[in-house]
């Protein structure tokens, strides 16, 4: 009993001094690599402002976009390992553009310390009705009979969309035409416009259309049915086991961030996925929490590199 008691001022005198202690004592730097307003910039503003609550000081969300992520990760990477600058990452920043953009100015592994998987988003395959398709099986059918006739829209060249697109032709043996936009906004525009007949897009935004009829679903990406689209079945189900593709995003921080920090931003953002707002926030969004470890999430991103990359080398796909 008397040895405890002696030990505890001296574990008190070294927690003072380790960098959890007052951290954080003024406001956080979360740096998203996407313009204002898109899916990334939601999640990061909607748990951001909950971690900012829990931890007692403001997450403030920069805007740092360009060259697909390339530009908010580098900064991130060169940034203080301090705590007080966050990058939200996901699958363009940590899985495809090391697979797919040469003398990328950071590196993925090396440059972050990972905290915590935010959460993971299946993307879901639109036709329009002109097509008059209905399942993966008669889109497979139909580009086999006309191969590269048809076309798809992408959120822009490397994108998850692009991605998700190259690999469904690789698996369903087909060739579709690649047209590549800057952003979901005009591919949007032009997908339902009808100047271009499918799209891999995230849920979210191309929920409304699916509902009022103006695009048709055909599958989704995850490897189960998903309760925002019931009824869609999964693209593996329709004759392509093993398909599957999500994006997703969790919080990382500069390489050599001190591991008391990393844990206390950790138990905060887990804190924050289990508020049911946030929750359903992100359901909304049309993404599924996740949560963990700083490990999970670190054996989470090396999978996603390696998976992603060799199917990208299997495509043969090149940056246009």
């Amino acid at each position: 009993m008397g040895m405890a008691a002696g030990v505890a001022p001296s574990a008190a005198r070294a927690a003072e001094t380790q960098p959890a202690a007052n951290y954080p004592d003024h406001s956080i730097r979360l740096i998203v690599p996407f313009a204002p307003g898109g899916g990334n910039d939601n999640v990061a503003r909607t748990v951001g402002r909950r971690l900012g609550e829990i931890l007692g000081q403001a997450i403030v969300v920069e805007n740092r976009a360009g060259a697909g992520g390339t530009v908010g990760a580098e900064a991130v990477a060169r940034a203080p390992a301090d705590g007080y600058t966050l990058f939200l990452g996901g699958v363009g920043s940590h899985a495809i553009n090391p697979n797919l953009r040469k003398n990328l100015p950071y590196d993925p592994i090396k440059d972050f310390a990972p905290i915590t998987l935010l959460a993971q988003a299946p993307m879901v395959l639109v036709a329009q009705p002109s097509l008059h398709i209905h399942t993966v099986a008669e889109l497979i059918a139909l580009a086999r009979k006309e191969p590269g006739k048809l076309d798809y829209a992408s959120n822009g060249n490397g994108s998850s969309s692009h991605l998700a697109a190259v690999m469904f032709e690789t698996q369903a043996k087909v060739k579709l035409t690649h047209v590549p936009y800057k952003g979901l906004s005009p591919a949007l525009t032009d997908l339902l416009g009808g100047q271009v007949p499918l799209m891999f897009s995230s849920v979210v935004a191309i929920l409304p259309h699916i509902k009022d009829g103006s695009l048709v679903p055909l599958g989704v990406t995850g490897t189960h049915e998903l309760a925002s689209l019931p009824g869609v079945p999964t693209i593996a189900s329709q004759g392509l086991p093993g398909y599957e593709t999500s994006s997703w995003y969790g919080i990382l921080a500069p390489a050599g961030t001190p591991r008391d920090i990393v844990m206390k931003l950790n138990a905060g953002l887990n804190q924050a996925l289990q508020d049911p707002a946030i929750r359903a926030s992100l359901a909304s969004d049309g993404a599924e929490p996740a949560g963990g470890t700083p490990e999970q999430f670190a054996a989470h991103i090396a999978r996603e590199k390696a998976r992603l990359g060799a199917a990208i080398r299997q495509s043969g796909l090149q940056m246009e």
